[in-house]
């Protein structure tokens, strides 16, 4: 019998490949189909390692196959390439029976003339599982084209990507950048300081035999390093935030008793954040476009014991339903999600250069929306977790050429100090994983100079 995680982990990823689903929702769909708690995790674990090191392993299937990806049936690749990732990175996993069982999961999948096949790259690559041909490190006066090779392949990212950090950080940084990608992703927990403090829900987790380590940045946030906080209720104590989304709310700097819009909040973390720097006072009104995201986000706001959040279905285009009226406004804008792949894998394989360009424009769009609503005086912050200049940088200056009397504010002069490692020469809040260990995000913070 084939294990239920191989099979949800299989179909997962086919569906991922195919288009059908994100990474998100197929785990969800593959957590519904699986009962027990391990089988969940191994499944969790098989899917996203493969989505990390994908491109190495077709490699490999290539080489030990002696022909092209696209000359393979697509289920066979998929088959192949799970199976690979629990060969080289899960020592636990017996290897005969991750063979068994994608000799199994072919002749599920119809294609019993496959077995043989996919029986035979397995076990070539366990003979050779010490000397892989994958491209090594290139020497200091290599070819562009051999530094591409090697960053690309043996560590399993889009040429495209590639090319532009290595451009603008040359080739440790860039490898150091590749590295942080392919290492799983922590849990990592905001306390909700309406309820807790961080030190008090670390030790209401202690209690629950949940230990966590402290963030080195965000002032609220934890990671977990043994345990499953999310076995437990949470009433509310805490909200799963990755680090540099929660520094975010920082780069707002509400203060009670003011009016603030959060446009693009869902799913509501750094509303609630947002919410605890006003000490729940003032006016806070959370929207988002997408009517089922409203409800998601109750559910957060309720759990959370805020009571100065109002949530509002937004247009998606024309003006906002508000007259020049907030003090601050956060654009958590949509955007590629390219500062995120460690935690989001199939990202760097569903993204493509050629859609930065109408991701920027729709960015602009939204600040340009914002602006309307911010009094003289106010503050905008735009945030994005993307790497890219194209969506964060670009995007800020188009906006300021486009409005004279707005202009960037250096967070420099007011930051607090959690903040200040991590903003650039400009002022702008920038992480980059291989300074500072954390994904890849972006803020500024722009000023209403207009006059009343």
């Amino acid at each position: 019998m084939i294990s239920p995680a191989r099979t949800a982990a299989f179909h997962a990823l086919t569906a991922i490949g195919s288009g059908r689903a994100d990474l998100p929702a197929a785990l969800a769909r593959s957590r519904a189909q699986l009962k027990d708690e391990r089988d969940r995790a191994l499944a969790a674990s098989i899917v996203h390692g493969t989505l990390r090191w994908q491109r190495r392993f077709d490699h490999v299937i290539e080489h030990m196959a002696r022909r092209p990806l696209t000359k393979l049936d697509p289920a066979i690749v998929v088959i192949a390439r799970l199976s690979l990732f629990q060969l080289l990175f899960l020592d636990r996993v017996p290897a005969a029976a991750v063979v068994d069982d994608a000799v199994d999961l072919a002749r599920a999948a119809k294609l019993p003339s496959a077995a043989g096949f996919v029986n035979a790259v397995l076990r070539s690559t366990l003979r050779q599982r010490q000397r892989l041909p994958l491209p090594p490190r290139p020497a200091a006066d290599a070819a562009l084209e051999d530094v591409l090779r090697y960053l690309g392949v043996t560590w399993s990212h889009p040429d495209w990507l590639v090319a532009r950090w290595l451009d603008r950080h040359g080739l440790d940084a860039t490898e150091r950048w590749l590295e942080f990608n392919n290492e799983p992703a922590p849990l990592t927990l905001r306390a909700n300081r309406l309820r807790m403090t961080r030190q008090d829900v670390r030790d209401a987790l202690a209690r629950d035999d949940v230990e966590t380590d402290t963030t080195r940045y965000a002032p609220d946030g934890l990671i977990v390093t043994s345990g499953n906080p999310l076995r437990h209720p949470n009433e509310g104590r805490f909200v799963v935030q990755d680090e540099a989304s929660q520094l975010v709310p920082l780069t707002v700097g509400a203060q009670p008793g003011e009016r603030v819009l959060d446009m693009c909040a869902s799913p509501g973390g750094k509303t609630v954040a947002i919410a605890a720097s006003m000490h729940d006072s003032g006016v806070l009104v959370a929207g988002d476009v997408r009517a089922r995201r409203i409800e998601l986000m109750r559910e957060t706001i309720s759990a959370s014991g805020a009571s100065s959040v109002h949530l509002v279905h937004l247009p998606a285009t024309g003006p906002l339903p508000f007259g020049q009226s907030f003090d601050r406004v956060l654009v958590d804008a949509p955007c590629s999600g390219l500062g995120t792949v460690r935690r989001d894998p199939d990202i760097k394989w569903r993204r493509h250069e050629s859609e930065l360009a109408a991701l920027a424009s729709r960015q602009v769009d939204l600040l340009t929306r914002a602006a309307t609503v911010i009094v003289p005086g106010g503050r905008l912050v735009y945030a994005t977790c993307s790497s890219e200049p194209e969506e964060n940088d670009e995007v800020v200056r188009a906006f300021l050429e486009r409005h004279s009397h707005w202009r960037l504010l250096d967070l420099r002069s007011e930051a607090p100090d959690a903040l200040r490692p991590l903003l650039d020469e400009a002022g702008m809040f920038r992480t980059l994983p291989f300074a500072h260990g954390l994904e890849a995000f972006f803020a500024a913070a722009l000023v209403n100079e207009r006059r009343t």
